[in-house]
């Protein structure tokens, strides 16, 4: 995972200078106001400040459709390039009116930064450590402020502190971001796969995953171009094909559904069990035993698959972790096999096609999954009453000779594979059915279950041990009823170009989509109204209050010098924190970090409430204000911090995720204006204590939300999450309706 992490580092770079821009101006607007006397016009003065965060609002409207239409890296690439534009012109600045435009500039680079690189590094890291590397951006942001006060205080120091060249020095770090985003960060690769472009997306993947193998991710990929259709809730029995069925909750044997291995002679039976899992008993109920029947259906959906994983966790993968690589291609193919277009062409001369080819991608000939099936499917359908099975073609890969076929695991213990089985039609006649299945293991123990048990610690499965797995199961994204229509040999499927069709407007009125966006602009608006802006404002004042100034001054260091090292030290403080939630967020998760840090900023909000109104002895009042500060700092980014830029880049499919972002990333900036500016009313008309009361009110209000409806997804991968919301929603509105 070495490559998918260094791409996320170099990423949150663009976040490392938003942290730099913001401290930067904390510190020069002091000297800024005096040089261009200021004192007296506020208004031009909180403009300077502001013209970034109104930069920032305007680019984020139209980022989303950009980032779908050009790309991540390009928009990445474009706000580097702002970013180092604004520092020359802030450098020079012989007026206000062109400080104005460098902040305008500015505004612009942070806005691009801030909504992007946390799609960026959702869309390319593995799902075990997405929340990890998406927590880098927070982190890199502190750092960037802790090293911008540092130097801001060093300069504050001397006998004519130089303003343009503490906003100025943000182009050199930004002229290494553009050195990085030209030369090192790939291109997203689901943003390839929606446009077609499977070879350049497989050969990204292989550099992240530091593999050749990445078929079932590839295949994840493109059916992800496809959620939003009917999705259904499946439970199946797998063992070994020669194993003894004596379980009653196991179906007949006429409904089987055969697993085929990499090794010759290597297969399964997965057979639909008859009693549901908590999985199923959720899906259909929405909630189980031990869950609120308060919370929403989607939370408790979610919930089921975290509660049954095994106690290994979600770090690797741990369905049929004893089964080896179950759904490869090959009933008794050889390991050294290769599938290559000259032996799929050879196979099938006649075969053309579905898609437009070399149109999206110069070196891709053929679609996912070809129309015309090989010899094994040939052999493979008529033999048993269903299959199950990769299907992988030389479009996704080319194994080298002698190299192990991998698996389709997709990570967080669930595999992909798809199940061909004959049905009957609307006419009495048998048609094919073609379905995408999601695979997961159900870690339900053996005394519960007979026979049906998990294999934690043993070396290989004996003849009489079954495992549960559910599966989501829906018709595939290359799918194609019209090409049915024609009788084909095996399943019928398009390119993966005529798949991917750009975003529509449609597409946000999705139920899944819709509310995926409830929960995404929800929790934006309760993060920014919960109080940070204004405790970041004050915290120079109130560490004063608390003494600390008065410390400082005896050291011989001036209130505005005094002011920036308190901030540097708090900045300083937060690492730790930001530190031990990037190590929480993949193991805990996103929901219960925020379940659990949500108090602490109750807290500590009705502490600085109390110290404002209770009067009480100066060395108990210092104190009381510098831990409720440290507490609400350190706990803010260790959840509300990172936590609602993660899941806004996690739970919208791809075809729609630059636009969905977008809408949530322009709730943020819109909320931030408000608090910002209603602050000074707000301190005039209820005073300290009642600003910091409404926000500890705000907070009881965002644990409630994220209680109900803010689902887990720690470990899922993002095709799997949305497809989760797309079922949740379905069946939350037939649930009003009946």
């Amino acid at each position: 995972m070495r490559g998918a992490v260094l791409v996320a580092v170099a990423a949150a770079i663009g976040n490392l200078l938003q942290g730099w821009d913001n401290a930067t101006i904390a510190g020069a607007v002091l000297y800024i106001k005096r040089e261009f006397k200021l004192e007296s016009e506020p208004t031009i003065e909180g403009l300077i400040v502001a013209m970034s965060l109104i930069g920032a609002t305007g680019i984020t409207t139209c980022s989303g459709g950009m980032s779908d239409w050009l790309g991540r890296r390009p928009m990445l690439i474009i706000s580097s390039v702002l970013y180092f534009i604004s520092g020359i012109v802030m450098i020079w600045s012989p007026n206000v009116y062109v400080l104005l435009l460098a902040r305008l500039l500015d505004g612009f680079g942070v806005g691009l930064a801030v909504t992007l690189v946390p799609v960026y590094i959702s869309e390319t890291a593995p799902p075990e450590i997405r929340g990890l590397l998406n927590t880098l951006p927070q982190f890199t942001g502190s750092i960037g402020m802790f090293l911008s006060y540092c130097m801001v205080f060093g300069m504050s120091l001397m006998t004519l502190p130089n303003w343009r060249l503490m906003l100025g020095v943000l182009s050199i770090p930004s002229l290494i971001y553009f050195g990085l985003t030209v030369f090192f960060l790939p291109e997203s690769p689901r943003w390839l796969v929606s446009k077609g472009r499977m070879n350049e997306a497989k050969m990204v993947l292989q550099r992240l995953r530091g593999r050749e193998d990445v078929a079932g991710e590839m295949a994840l990929l493109v059916e992800g171009l496809g959620v939003g259709g009917e999705t259904s809730i499946e439970e199946y029995i797998i063992g070994p094909a020669n194993g003894d069925i004596e379980d009653p909750d196991i179906s007949a044997d006429k409904d089987r559904i055969k697993l085929y291995g990499t090794e010759e002679g290597l297969s399964w039976v997965a057979r639909p069990a008859t009693r549901q899992s908590s999985l199923g008993l959720v899906s259909r109920h929405g909630s189980v035993a031990n869950q609120s029947a308060l919370v929403g259906p989607l939370v408790n959906l979610f919930g089921s698959v975290h509660e049954k994983l095994p106690e290994t966790g979600s770090m690797r993968s741990m369905l049929f972790p004893h089964f080896g690589s179950m759904f490869s291609v090959g009933g008794n193919q050889a390991r050294n096999e290769e599938w290559d277009e000259e032996s799929v062409t050879r196979e099938g001369e006649d075969y053309q096609s579905d898609g437009a080819g070399g149109d999206s991608d110069d070196n891709l000939q053929s679609p996912l999954i070809s129309r015309q099936t090989t010899n094994v499917e040939k052999d493979m359908v008529p033999a048993a009453h269903g299959s199950l099975t990769s299907l992988r073609n030389c479009s996704l890969m080319q194994a080298n000779a002698g190299e192990p076929v991998g698996g389709m695991g997709i990570g967080g213990g669930w595999q992909l594979a798809w199940k061909w089985s004959d049905k009957e039609g609307q006419d009495g006649k048998k048609e094919g059915g073609f379905k995408r299945i999601y695979l997961h293991q159900e870690g339900v123990p053996g005394s519960r279950r007979g026979s049906v048990v998990s294999l934690p610690g043993a070396d290989a499965p004996a003849d009489s041990e079954y495992i549960q797995a559910a599966a989501l199961v829906s018709q595939p994204a290359l799918y194609s009823k019209e090409l049915m229509k024609q009788n084909p040999v095996g399943p019928a499927m398009v390119h993966p170009a005529e798949t991917a069709k750009g975003p529509s407007w449609n597409n946000l009125f999705e139920p899944g989509v819709k509310h995926a966006l409830m929960v995404g602009v929800g929790i934006q608006i309760l993060q920014q109204f919960s109080g940070i802006n204004g405790v970041l404002y004050y915290t120079p004042q109130i560490l004063e209050q608390a003494g600390v100034g008065v410390l400082l001054s005896n050291m011989g260091i001036s209130s505005s010098s005094a002011s920036l090292l308190i901030s540097g030290i708090t900045t300083l403080l937060m690492l730790p924190s930001i530190a031990v939630a990037m190590r929480l967020m993949d193991i805990a998760g996103r929901r219960s970090l925020l379940l659990t840090t949500i108090p602490i900023l109750i807290i500590s909000l009705l502490m600085l409430v109390i110290g404002s109104v209770v009067k009480m002895g100066n060395v108990v009042h210092a104190a009381i204000s510098t831990v409720s500060v440290l507490l609400y700092f350190c706990f803010f980014v260790m959840g509300y911090g990172p936590i609602p830029n993660i899941l806004c880049a996690e739970i919208f499919p791809t075809r729609v995720r630059g636009i969905c972002i977008a809408i949530c990333a322009l709730t943020f900036w819109i909320c931030d204006i408000i608090v910002t500016y209603s602050l000074p009313v707000l301190l005039k008309s209820v005073g300290l204590a009642g600003v910091f009361g409404m926000y500890a009110v705000v907070c009881v209000i965002s644990w409630v939300f994220v209680f109900l409806k803010v689902p887990e997804t720690k470990g899922m991968p993002l095709e799997v999450i949305t497809e989760f919301f797309s079922v949740g929603a379905k069946q939350v509105a037939a649930a009003k309706n009946n």
